[in-house]
Formats: structure tokens, C-alpha cells, sequence
């Protein structure tokens, strides 16, 4: 079914949460999102059999994000938003802020290395040694380094919105999977090294990934804000909204402008509470690591201070 301004999408009723979140399951998104979990779940039972333990908050971490994925693409919110722009910046906001920080947050990449097996023969490369030539591959390096993900993830907003592109891909149902695609993908790499729970080619230190998170955020805020003081429709696939929904076009865009502005707050305080509590945790293993070393060497460095400390004594005599 086309999605292109006329059939089911010009007869929608005017939006409610009620009606936004019926059940309308993309197709694609609907299998992605099944397969995504079961993979999850197949990794964390060969585990568990294993007799390894998997942090449960993980788990849920990563089940939240994929079922906010599904709650955008598999309800009639996907529906509405093809016709409205405010509902669309949910969705894309959402697809790219805040499901790949909760999928990251999962660390899928950690439990695929844990459960896959390592190939039986030596040379031979099964699923995990392909896994670890992916995330080591030069092609993996420049797609997760800061220059390349930080303008990539601005340019997903100003040069989509602001040309003929976005309308382009409005046109069809193929054309809007392919679009929420790119924004998840967008999201992942972009927060990757940030979050940096799973392994991947870049591993900034904390305080350069406050500095990467906090790069992207005011862009987002300017796209909103220069939605919100626009006045006229920016975005022709969202100038003539059905009658049936009973809206104007353009203080529907300041309400998607609103939406966008509001959101980019949300990942960042979301990324610098993970980040601290990160931050916090390898520092408390820094410590213990010295007071395990302390306790196997009878505590050598002390020891030889304050034999240091009697030499001295000794020869003030």
C-alpha cells in the first residue's frame, strides 16, 4: 500500500494518544524487531547455560529499545506520522536518540562475542571471527570516528529537511523504511564510542566523549528552533494535511520544531548519567585493583618508603 497522501492516511480521524498508539505493524520493522530480540534472547540463554551471568539490566535495557522502535514503526503513530509533522519528529526523534542510547546501553556487540563459539579449526573464521574483523576493519574506524559521525548526524537533519530529498522519500512506504533506517543507524554510530560499553574502533576517554555528546546537541536545538520561527510550511509533504485531521499545517510544524528543540535534551542527560556512573564504576576497580596489589605484596610500596624513612633517620644520626 502506498502511503503517498491518499488512500488509508487521508481518512485518519484527528489524533489522539489513543488512536496513534493502535496497532498498524510496518512489515519490515515488525520482522527486524522480532529477529532483534530473539537474537538477544538466544545469546543470553547460551550464556545462562554456560553457567555465565548476563546483567539483567542490560537485558532490559536493550528490550526497551527495541520495542521503542517497535512502538513507533508497528503502531498507527507510523500511520500519522506520513501526514503529520509533529508526529514524524517523534518518531524520528525517538528512532534516533533514544532507541540506539537504550540499545547501546544493551550492549549487544559484548553478548554476541561472549556467545557466539569461536570457529573449531584454526584459520577458519566462523560468525565471531567475522564479527571481530568488522569491528577492527578500517571501514568501522571511519564510520565511528567523531569526524565522521558528528557531521553525519547533523547532516541527517538540515540537508534531509531542508531539500527535496525528504519529499522524495515520503513518496513511498520504501522510501519512509529506508529513512527511519538511516536515522537508527545515524544514532548508533553516533553513540557508540560515546556510550562505549561495547568494544568498537574508538575508545575516547570520558571527558572527550562529554565533549562528542555535547557537539551534535545545539544543532538539534537550532533545527527546532528554526522550525518553530518559520512562517510558512517548510516541508511540502507536510503543506496540505488532510481536513480530516483538522489541522494547520504550520502550527503543526512549530509543534514538531517544539519536539525536536525539546528532545535533544533528553539523550544528553540520558548519555551523561551513563557516563558518570561508567566513570564512577572504573574508578572504584581502579582502586580495588591497587588494594588486590597491595594485599599480594604485603603492601611493597609502603614497606619500602618507610625503609626509605629509616635510611634517613639513620643517616642524621
Amino acid at each position: 500500500m502506498e502511503h503517498s497522501g491518499h488512500g488509508m492516511t487521508m481518512d485518519l480521524p484527528p489524533f489522539t494518544l489513543g488512536r496513534g498508539l493502535g496497532w498498524s505493524a510496518d512489515p519490515f520493522f515488525l520482522v527486524a524487531c522480532a529477529v532483534a530480540l530473539a537474537l538477544y534472547a538466544w545469546g543470553v540463554v547460551r550464556l545462562a547455560r554456560r553457567g555465565d551471568s548476563w546483567s539483567a539490566g542490560r537485558t532490559v535495557s536493550f528490550v526497551a529499545g527495541v520495542l521503542s522502535i517497535g512502538l513507533m514503526m508497528c503502531t498507527r503513530l507510523n500511520d500519522y506520522g506520513m501526514v503529520m509533522f509533529s508526529v514524524h519528529m517523534v518518531q524520528h526523534m525517538v528512532i534516533s536518540m533514544l532507541s540506539p542510547i537504550l540499545i547501546l546501553l544493551g550492549a549487544p556487540i559484548t553478548l554476541a562475542l561472549r556467545a557466539l563459539p569461536v570457529a573449531a579449526t584454526r584459520g577458519r573464521k566462523g560468525p565471531r571471527e567475522l564479527l571481530l574483523a568488522l569491528l577492527h576493519s578500517r571501514y568501522m574506524q571511519i564510520i565511528t570516528h567523531p569526524a565522521f559521525t558528528i557531521p553525519l548526524f547533523i547532516a541527517s537533519l538540515y540537508a534531509l529537511y531542508f531539500t527535496p530529498l525528504f519529499d522524495f522519500l515520503m513518496g513511498s512506504k520504501t522510501g519512509h523504511v529506508a529513512m527511519m533506517v538511516h536515522f537508527l543507524a545515524v544514532g548508533i554510530v553516533f553513540f557508540w564510542p560515546i556510550i562505549g560499553v561495547d568494544p568498537g574502533p574508538h575508545r575516547p576517554g570520558y571527558l572527550m566523549r562529554m565533549l562528542e555528546l555535547f557537539a551534535g546537541m545545539p544543532f538539534h536545538a537550532f533545527f527546532g528552533i528554526a522550525l518553530m520561527m518559520a512562517s510558512e510550511p517548510m516541508v511540502e509533504t507536510f503543506r496540505n494535511p488532510p481536513a480530516s485531521l483538522g489541522i494547520d499545517a504550520l502550527s503543526d510544524q512549530n509543534a514538531a520544531g517544539g519536539i525536536a528543540w525539546a528532545f535533544s535534551e533528553i539523550p544528553s542527560v540520558l548519555v551523561l548519567i551513563a557516563l558518570l556512573f561508567q566513570w564512577y564504576g572504573s574508578e572504584q576497580r581502579q582502586a580495588k585493583r591497587q588494594d588486590r596489589a597491595a594485599d599480594r605484596d604485603g603492601d611493597k610500596e609502603l614497606e619500602a618508603y618507610n625503609a626509605y624513612l629509616a635510611s634517613l633517620n639513620a643517616r642524621g644520626r
